[in-house]
């Protein structure tokens, strides 16, 4: 009997990207995320078996090349042409959850070390200041806890303990007001007016720090949407 479903072009791109885990996957890897230890710290909840499960699937499937990593231990993804050509449908997945399925995004629902992971990797380098800056954020709630960002010449980590260095700017809020405005719900600028963000420092770095990050990918969607249908209190 003939396998209609090899007929199809839908069915076949099913088969390589339509699964839990494979498209978040592919997120991270459009990101910039090479190192296996990376991509899974932006997947909280995926186990480490089945990461490795769906990366060579995707390696079978001709979506990424493994290369050896350039420190000489392990090795590294990197998304193939194919896989690169693949950006457009994940970013088209992500606008269409924002303008069909907006009142299921609860931006307030994440961990605040896996919030400093997605904001660490969308940041302005152009816009950073010249030699090293160091940002402590203090999350007052849910949970309270205390991490940093290093900003050192173009790079940028996220530290769960303190870095060893003076710290520049303090910015004191709660991880839900921080996911807002990460997920474009509202502006960095809104949230200090009302006092759910609180910024100390000298007042050049207090007044650039929103600059450093260009947030998600899909704030602007967000905010586009919201001013189109605003939520109502």
């Amino acid at each position: 009997m003939p396998d209609y479903e090899r007929f199809c072009p839908i069915s076949l791109a099913t088969e390589v990207i339509a699964d839990r885990w494979t498209p978040l996957i592919m997120r991270e890897l459009l990101m910039g995320n090479t190192r296996f230890n990376d991509i899974a710290r932006g997947l909280p909840g995926i186990s480490r078996s089945l990461l490795t499960q769906r990366l060579r699937h995707l390696e079978r499937k001709g979506v990424v090349d493994t290369v050896p990593s350039t420190t000489g231990r392990g090795r590294e993804y990197h998304l193939s042409p194919s896989g690169r050509d693949l950006e457009s449908v994940i970013d088209a997945m992500g606008r269409w959850a924002v303008e069909w399925l907006f009142d299921e995004i609860r931006p307030h629902e994440v961990d605040a070390v896996t919030l400093m992971w997605w904001m660490h990797r969308q940041i302005d380098v152009d816009a950073l200041p010249a030699g090293r800056v160091v940002l402590e954020v203090r999350h007052t709630a849910p949970q309270r806890i205390v991490l940093w960002m290093v900003f050192d010449r173009g790079e940028v980590s996220v530290c769960v303990q303190h870095p060893g260095f003076d710290v520049d700017v303090v910015v004191t809020t709660s991880t839900p007001v921080i996911g807002e405005v990460f997920q474009g719900f509202r502006s960095w600028g809104e949230a200090v007016a009302d006092g759910a963000i609180t910024v100390d420092g000298p007042p050049r770095l207090v007044r650039e720090v929103p600059r450093w990050f260009t947030w998600s990918s899909f704030a602007e969607a967000t905010r586009a949407r919201l001013e189109r249908v605003p939520v109502l209190d």
